[in-house]
């Protein structure tokens, strides 16, 4: 019987929101994975139109299946917006700008020629699967993933000032050894063939020719295999600190519609929406408490304002329990 009354207070909003953003129920799962399926048809029909003999047979059958798609999904982004409390937050999330981007080259062909090609940028919405098919666990790993990168920054960033330093230093020096002939014609080129080097690539089409620049042709190859670990030992051991301490859920925040908190959270760290939909926020009953009080405190100095007034207008006795009413009246004493 519970579970009725909830379901009849439920808004226009919050039913929207709980079919488009949440996975736990079947309208949900219904949704996404038919928005999935029409992404993948979508997709595959901008790359089969890029097909020239295609295109002559079923450009118009591909011309009005893609409007039809992007006025679904022009729909869809809509009431994404719509069932938010913050939209703004949405629209300015990853997700959010993936929604507007996979839609906005078809309106803008209308202005622009040939732009709907970009429309192949709708195939990255498919990484809503994960929440459908219950993988969350892979989201939050790719936020664990980041949140190392992140923390290792500083060091990472530190490791490719030294390795451009190398390259600089190293492709003006073969540079100046190599002659014109072998192919090192600049700065710039040489500064090519020593990235190429140094990350073992090898591409071949420039090479030293003298034996100082092949002995340091050969000391770059091996100074890149050692440094190569370098950014793989930082990182690693950046992303096992973020296994031991990150766990994430897969609720969707009412406000901002941001996926991926932690297990524990109570309230979404973009916007501070209370992410429990089974309980109420306590900020909002310590709000009510508060407003319930004060409109108890006006209806006292209401009560007392109105008693005054009736003293003053002479309707109520005075505090000493005499009525000035009833006073005898001494013009008819006898003199």
């Amino acid at each position: 019987m519970s579970s009725e009354p909830h379901t009849k207070q439920m808004t226009l909003r919050e039913r929207i929101f709980q079919i488009i953003f949440e996975s736990d129920t079947p309208a949900a799962k219904g949704f996404d994975i038919a928005l999935i399926i029409m992404i993948l048809v979508s997709v595959t029909i901008i790359m089969l139109d890029s097909v020239v003999s295609l295109k002559a047979r079923y450009g118009e059958f591909f011309l009005i299946a893609e409007w039809v798609f992007t006025v679904i999904f022009t729909i869809e982004y809509a009431l994404r917006l719509y069932c938010l409390d913050r939209p703004v937050r949405y629209a300015r999330s990853t997700y959010g700008i993936i929604d507007l981007l996979s839609i906005l080259p078809s309106w803008l062909s209308l202005l622009i020629p040939g732009s709907q090609a970009m429309l192949v940028i709708r195939v990255l919405r498919v990484m809503r699967l994960f929440r459908v098919l219950r993988l969350m666990e892979f989201v939050g790993e790719g936020h664990l993933l980041l949140e190392a990168l992140e923390r290792s920054r500083q060091k990472i960033l530190m490791f490719l000032m030294t390795v451009i330093s190398l390259v600089i230093v190293f492709g003006a020096l073969v540079y100046l050894i190599e002659p014109v002939e072998a192919g090192f014609t600049s700065i710039p080129k040489s500064i090519y063939w020593a990235v190429v080097t140094l990350t073992t690539v090898g591409y071949g089409d420039i090479s030293p020719i003298t034996p100082l620049g092949q002995f340091i042709s050969a000391m770059m190859m091996i100074l890149g295999y050692s440094i190569l670990a370098v950014p793989t030992g930082v990182f690693s051991a950046e992303v096992m600190r973020s296994i031991q301490r990150n766990h994430y859920s897969d609720e969707a925040c009412p406000g901002c519609g941001h996926e991926g908190h932690e297990r524990d959270a109570k309230y979404c760290r973009l916007c501070g929406s209370w992410l429990d939909e089974e309980a109420d926020d306590p900020r909002r009953k310590e709000i009510d408490d508060e407003i319930e009080e004060l409109q108890k405190e006006r209806e006292a100095l209401d009560e007392e304002a109105r008693r005054l007034e009736q003293e003053r207008d002479g309707n109520l006795p005075s505090h000493d329990g005499s009525d000035d009413s009833e006073a005898p009246d001494d013009s008819s004493k006898p003199r």
